[in-house]
C-alpha cells in the first residue's frame, strides 16, 4: 500500500474518531441537563396555535414588529456598525449604546423561533443575510463587539466616561459579554431552527475566546460580567456542543459573583455585592438580577448543587412575598432600573421594565422544570397576561419600555413619553419582546417519561412524545375571556400515562403563591373536570388536577374555573395601595382610562356592594372584555395606552366593607 494512501486512511480515521468524539460530548451534555431538569418543555415546533388570544398576538411580531424593527436598525446604523468593525465601511460607531449588537441578534432569535414553529424559505434567506453582515465585524481571535472594534477610543456618545480603553477593561459597563450572551442564545436557537452552522460558529469563535481570556490561571483575566445572560448563553452553547468548557467559564461566573479576591466588586446594582449562594433579597437592575437567577437555577439542576438551590429559593421567595406587583411586573425604581425596598411598590413611577418580566419568565419556566410546583406557572401566567405584553402596542409598532400601573398624562414614565413610544436610544425591551413572544406556546406544555403537564389554556394542536406513545393533544378554549377549556386526548395506542391540568392560581383564591395580595371576595364554586361527560374523582392536589388513567383516542376533557371579577387587596405593608383595590376577571388584570371615563375619572370608587357587567366587544382593543358599572368602565391592563394619552389607574380608591 502507498505511503500516501496509509496516511490519508489515517487522517480519514482521525476525522471519524473526532467527530464521534465530538457527538458524544454533545450527548452527554443533553443527558446531563435533560438529568439535571427532570421536566422538559414541549418544542414549539409540535404545539401548532390556533388561539383567537395569543395567535393574533405572535403573528403581529411575526409579520409587523419584526420587520418594523429591522427598518430601525437600519436606520439606526445597528447593520452598518458590523461592516464598519469589519472595514468595510468608513465612519465612527453609529448608536448611542454599547449593547446595540443585540438588538440584531435578539431579532435573530426571535425569527428563528417563528421558523421553527412555521418554516418560511424567505426569512431564512433573511436570517443568513443578517448572520453574514454580522460575521464581517468578527475579529480574527473571535471578539465581537462592534464599537470597541471600531474605535476603542470612542465610544458610544453616552458612554463615553466610563467605557474609554482597550479589550475587558471596564466590564462593569462595557456590556462586552452581555453582548456575547445574548449572541450565543441566538446562536443555539438558530441552529436548531435551520441546522445550520454559519451564526452557530460565529458564536462559538466568539465562546473559545472567553474560554481562553477569563478563568483562573496564567494569562487569564479573573472577572465576572458586569450585565449578566453570558451565563445560560455559554450553558446552551454547552449542551448544543458538549464542550465542558462553556459550562465550566458559566460557572465560574457565578461563583466569583461577589468575590472580592477575584476582582473589585461592582456592588448591589449588578448582585455583585455577595456571594450568589449568600444572597437572599433581590436587589439592583431588575434585568440582570433575574437573567443571573436564570444561570443559578441551571446550575442548581444540572450540578445538583444545594447551595444555588437554597440562594435560588429564597430570592424567589423574596421577590413575590415583598417586590413584585399585581401585573407580576417587577422592578420599582427609575433609578438604575432597580428593585426597591420590601414592599416598595409605587404605581405612578412603577419600573416594571419589560425585558424583566421576560427574563422572570424564563426563570420561573426554569424552576418549573426542575420542580413541577405549580406556583412557578401562576407566576409565569400572570405575568404573561398582564406585565409583558403591556409592553407591545397593539399595532405592533409601538412599545413600553417601564410599564406603570398608574398615569396622570403628564409625568413622561417611557423614556421621555407618557405614553407608548415607537423606539428608544436603548431599544432592549422591543427587540426582547421579539425574542420572547414566537416562542410562547412553548410554555403550554411540558413532559416527563410518563406525564404530561397542561400549564396553560390557549387553543392549540399538539404532539407529545411521551417514553411509550406519542401523544395528540387539541385544545379548545376561550381563555382568558372564559374559563371553559376542552381537550381530546388521542394517544397513538390505548395505554396508561398521567395528565397534570393546571388549577389557575386565581382560581384557586390565589392572587400571587404569597400574601402580598389577597382577594377581597372568595370564590365559592370550585372547579371542575370531567372525562367523557363523566365527573371524576379528582382533587387539585398542589395546583393540577392529577389523572392517572388509561387513555385511549377519542377521550374528552373538560375543564371548568368559575370566572367572576374579583376585587384585589394588598398586604398592608404596601403603603401606595391602602385603601385602595384593583380588579381582575380570570388571568386578566384591569385598569381604569380616562378616555372610558371621561366624566368623573378622578372620583371613580369601588364600594361594598358594586355589581360589575362582563362584556365582550369584539371592536375594542383587538376585541376585549370590559368590566363596567354605573361608576366605571374598565379594560385589560395590558391594552391601555393604544388610544393616545391620558389618565389611567390600576389601583382605585375603595370604601372599607
Amino acid at each position: 500500500m502507498k505511503k500516501g494512501l496509509i496516511i490519508a486512511m489515517g487522517l480519514m480515521a482521525l476525522a471519524v474518531s473526532c467527530k464521534n468524539s465530538t457527538r458524544k460530548q454533545q450527548d452527554d451534555a443533553e443527558a446531563e441537563v435533560k438529568e439535571g431538569y427532570p421536566i422538559e418543555a414541549i418544542n414549539i415546533r409540535n404545539v401548532k396555535l390556533k388561539d383567537e388570544f395569543w395567535l393574533p398576538i405572535i403573528e403581529r411580531v411575526q409579520e409587523k414588529t419584526i420587520e418594523f424593527a429591522l427598518e430601525k436598525c437600519e436606520e439606526e446604523g445597528r447593520f452598518d456598525n458590523f461592516l464598519i468593525a469589519g472595514g468595510e465601511m468608513e465612519g465612527p460607531v453609529k448608536g448611542v449604546m454599547p449593547f446595540d449588537d443585540t438588538d440584531v441578534y435578539k431579532i435573530i432569535e426571535g425569527a428563528s423561533n417563528s421558523l421553527i414553529s412555521a418554516p418560511n424559505p424567505q426569512l431564512e434567506t433573511l436570517l443568513d443575510s443578517l448572520v453574514s453582515i454580522i460575521k464581517v465585524g468578527q475579529e480574527e481571535d473571535g471578539y465581537l463587539t462592534t464599537w470597541r472594534t471600531i474605535n476603542p477610543a470612542e465610544p458610544p456618545a453616552s458612554w463615553v466616561e466610563v467605557n474609554k480603553g482597550e479589550r475587558w477593561e471596564s466590564l462593569a459597563a462595557s456590556h462586552e459579554l452581555y453582548n456575547a450572551g445574548h449572541l450565543f442564545e441566538a446562536a443555539a436557537v438558530h441552529y436548531k431552527a435551520t441546522g445550520k452552522r454559519n451564526f452557530l460558529d460565529i458564536a462559538l469563535k466568539n465562546a473559545d475566546l472567553m474560554v481562553k481570556t477569563f478563568g483562573d490561571g496564567e494569562g487569564k483575566i479573573a472577572a465576572v460580567p458586569g450585565h449578566q445572560i453570558i451565563e445560560t448563553g455559554l450553558i446552551k452553547l454547552y449542551e448544543v456542543t458538549g464542550k465542558k468548557e462553556y459550562f465550566d467559564l458559566a460557572k465560574y461566573f457565578l461563583d466569583h459573583r461577589g468575590d472580592p479576591e477575584n476582582h473589585e466588586l461592582f456592588g448591589a446594582y449588578s448582585q455583585d455585592h455577595l456571594p450568589v449562594v449568600e444572597q437572599d433579597e433581590v436587589v439592583g437592575h431588575a434585568v440582570r438580577a433575574v437573567y443571573m437567577y436564570a444561570g443559578m437555577t441551571d446550575i442548581a439542576a444540572i450540578k445538583k448543587d444545594t447551595a444555588y438551590l437554597k440562594a435560588v429559593n429564597a430570592l424567589w421567595d423574596n421577590m413575590v412575598t415583598k417586590k413584585m406587583y399585581v401585573t407580576g411586573g417587577i422592578g420599582a425604581k427609575h433609578k438604575d432600573e432597580a428593585f426597591g425596598e420590601n414592599y416598595e411598590l409605587p404605581n405612578l413611577t412603577a419600573y416594571n421594565e419589560t425585558c424583566a418580566s421576560i427574563g422572570d419568565v424564563y426563570w420561573n419556566h426554569r424552576l418549573h422544570n426542575l420542580t413541577g410546583d405549580v406556583k412557578y406557572f401562576d407566576v409565569i401566567e400572570r405575568t404573561l397576561y398582564n406585565g409583558l405584553i403591556s409592553g407591545l402596542s397593539l399595532d405592533g409598532e409601538k412599545f413600553f419600555y417601564p410599564n406603570a400601573l398608574e398615569s396622570d398624562g403628564i409625568y413622561k414614565f417611557n423614556q421621555g413619553a407618557c405614553t407608548r413610544k415607537d423606539w428608544f436610544d436603548c431599544s432592549c425591551c422591543p427587540t426582547n419582546v421579539i425574542r420572547f413572544i414566537p416562542a410562547m406556546p412553548g410554555l403550554i406544555y411540558s413532559k416527563t417519561d410518563d406525564t404530561i403537564f397542561v400549564n396553560l389554556y390557549a387553543a392549540n394542536d399538539a404532539t407529545v412524545d411521551l417514553k411509550d406513545q406519542a401523544v395528540q393533544v387539541a385544545q379548545e378554549t376561550s381563555y382568558p375571556w372564559n374559563g371553559k377549556v376542552k381537550l381530546t386526548v388521542d394517544p397513538t395506542e390505548t395505554g396508561e400515562f398521567t395528565m397534570k391540568f393546571r388549577v389557575p392560581g386565581w382560581a384557586r383564591n390565589e392572587v400571587l403563591p404569597s400574601d402580598l395580595y389577597h382577594y377581597a371576595n372568595q370564590v365559592d364554586e370550585s372547579s371542575a373536570i370531567t372525562i367523557n361527560g363523566e365527573a371524576i374523582n379528582a382533587t387539585a392536589n398542589n395546583g393540577y388536577y392529577t389523572v392517572t388513567r388509561e387513555w385511549k383516542a377519542g377521550d374528552v376533557v373538560n375543564l371548568e374555573f368559575p370566572m367572576e371579577v374579583r376585587k384585589v387587596m394588598a398586604n398592608p405593608l404596601v403603603e401606595e395601595n391602602q385603601g385602595k383595590m384593583s380588579l381582575e376577571y380570570g388571568p386578566i388584570v384591569y385598569a381604569v382610562e380616562e378616555i372610558d371615563n371621561k366624566e368623573d375619572f378622578d372620583n371613580i370608587k369601588l364600594t361594598s356592594n358594586d355589581q360589575f357587567n362582563i362584556e365582550m366587544q369584539p371592536d375594542l382593543l383587538g376585541g376585549v372584555s370590559t368590566i363596567s358599572n354605573d361608576n366605571l368602565t374598565a379594560i385589560p391592563y395590558y391594552a391601555w395606552s393604544n388610544r393616545g394619552i391620558g389618565k389611567m389607574k390600576v389601583w382605585l380608591p375603595a370604601e372599607k366593607n
